[in-house]
């Protein structure tokens, strides 16, 4: 069973410093600066300047923001140019528009352009198909034509299959 009231997720009490410790520490840390500055040994370090930054004083933060930050190591003497930083560049809305406009479609993908051409036979073909012009256009009206030939000879036969029957009910009603 837990020893405390209050637990954190590592199973351990939680412990908080007073801001009266807090407070007194800072006050420490600006004398340990003032000595050091009234010394001329002023420190750059990147210990102190990020205890400077975290003090709250105003005269530190005003001083830090002037100064670039100062590079670690070998940075600060072999400048490199990084190819993937983009830096952020303010862009004027007439320039923005030209360019828009300037630019050219991009170029299709090999499958988006056999699908137009694809897509463009099928509409040529489907043309050629209404006129007539294909092989199995011609094929479909022969066919059609023999079709309708067929039933032209039916209707025909049973015109005759009728006039038959009833020139032989005829005599018969007489």
């Amino acid at each position: 069973m837990p020893r405390g009231k209050f637990l954190n997720h590592k199973g351990r009490n939680r412990k908080f410093t007073n801001p009266e410790e807090l407070e007194e520490q800072r006050k420490q840390d600006e004398e340990k600066r003032r000595r050091k500055a009234q010394q001329g040994d002023v420190s750059g370090s990147d210990d102190e300047e990020a205890a400077a930054k975290g003090s709250g004083s105003d005269s530190d933060e005003s001083s830090s923001e002037d100064e670039p930050g100062k590079a670690k190591g070998v940075s600060g003497l072999i400048e490199v140019e990084n190819p993937n930083r983009v830096v952020k560049k303010a862009k004027k809305l007439s320039t923005l528009n030209e360019t828009i406009k300037d630019t050219p479609k991009p170029e299709l993908s090999r499958r988006e352009r056999e699908e137009l051409e694809r897509q463009r036979g099928a509409a040529a073909y489907q043309k050629l198909h209404a006129a007539g012009a294909t092989e199995e256009a011609r094929s479909d009206l022969a066919r059609l034509a023999l079709v309708r030939q067929q039933r032209e000879e039916a209707a025909k036969r049973r015109e005759l299959e009728k006039q038959t029957k009833e020139a032989k009910s005829k005599p018969a009603a007489r």
